[in-house]
């Protein structure tokens, strides 16, 4: 009997241990996806190169990082500048072929984003190679215990910052004017542009931020794992995941399924296998979509 209750007090510590490992993750994971919703919302475009975003800010901090020899926390702000311009640079193109007289220019815009994550990853294939780049910080070394779950203090501090970064951004959104303009082109782009609103310049704003999040998360995910050319497939799946699982357009939904997404991860890679992850993922965003094809609040647009 007593061997009993020490085998399930070590499974529950195992499973509170792996939901607090997810929860930590699931906060960066909502980083990633906030932006790529509110570029969805604004452009109507599903962007392919959110995971290559998140790979070239892993990139320019592993870089940053060797030349200067700052730690990367420091170097967030300088992520955060550097691909808000490249954003805003490229937006442009991305409107310019959704509003284009195409036949079906949201088909089009997604075959150019499809075709940006490309050149995105053969240009870093070519130029850095396949090897694996990993980012040292001195930031939150030191394991936080809550009762007997151990929290590294790196994932501790890099969720305490994507949550404020979150915050911040909503409050702009919500709170300011050009935030009540990025909604109501969110909304309906043409009645907005009858009222007076640069459709223009707000989505070019919009995708600014989007992919100054994107890159500064790449930062912090380049910390916590590691970062090579390959991997931004594997945080546009994830992406695409939390704002399906969200509902199209909808940011509300985005911090549940981004938390939710990063629980089921760990407990598949504990329980299942890492190699089953992708799978089990997945299968969770069918049936979760066929019980509730609005998303996980039933506010977004029917996928």
């Amino acid at each position: 009997m007593a061997a009993l209750r020490v085998w399930m007090s070590v499974q529950m510590t195992l499973l509170l241990q792996t939901i607090a490992n997810g929860v930590l993750i699931g906060g960066l994971y909502v980083g990633i996806a906030i932006g790529f919703a509110l570029a969805f919302g604004v452009l109507d475009v599903v962007d392919f190169a959110v995971g290559e975003w998140v790979m070239l800010g892993g990139f320019l901090g592993f870089y940053l990082w060797q030349w200067l020899g700052v730690d990367p926390f420091f170097l967030l702000p300088v992520a955060f500048l550097v691909f808000g311009v490249a954003g805003y640079l490229l937006a442009p193109l991305i409107y310019r072929v959704r509003s284009g007289s195409y036949a079906r220019p949201a088909l089009m815009a997604l075959a150019f984003t499809f075709g940006i994550s490309l050149i995105m990853r053969g240009s870093t294939l070519t130029l850095l190679g396949f090897n694996t780049r990993t980012v040292t910080t001195q930031v939150g070394q030191q394991t936080f215990m809550l009762g007997q779950i151990a929290l590294p203090g790196l994932r501790v501090v890099a969720f305490a910052f994507a949550l404020l970064v979150i915050a911040a951004f909503l409050i702009f959104l919500y709170r300011t004017r050009l935030g009540l303009a990025i909604r109501a082109v969110a909304q309906n782009r043409q009645t907005a542009g009858l009222m007076g609103i640069d459709v223009k310049r707000v989505s070019a704003i919009v995708y600014a931020l989007y992919a100054a999040l994107t890159g500064m998360v790449g930062v912090l995910m380049a910390a916590i794992y590691s970062v090579n050319a390959e991997v931004g497939i594997r945080y546009t799946l994830f992406a695409f995941f939390v704002v399906v699982l969200a509902g199209l357009g909808s940011i509300s939904g985005v911090l549940a399924a981004g938390l939710f997404l990063g629980i089921l991860e760990a407990l598949s890679a504990v329980y299942v296998g890492g190699s089953y992850t992708y799978l089990i993922v997945f299968g969770v965003l069918y049936l979760a979509l066929v019980v509730s094809p609005h998303g996980l609040l039933r506010r977004g647009a029917r996928v």
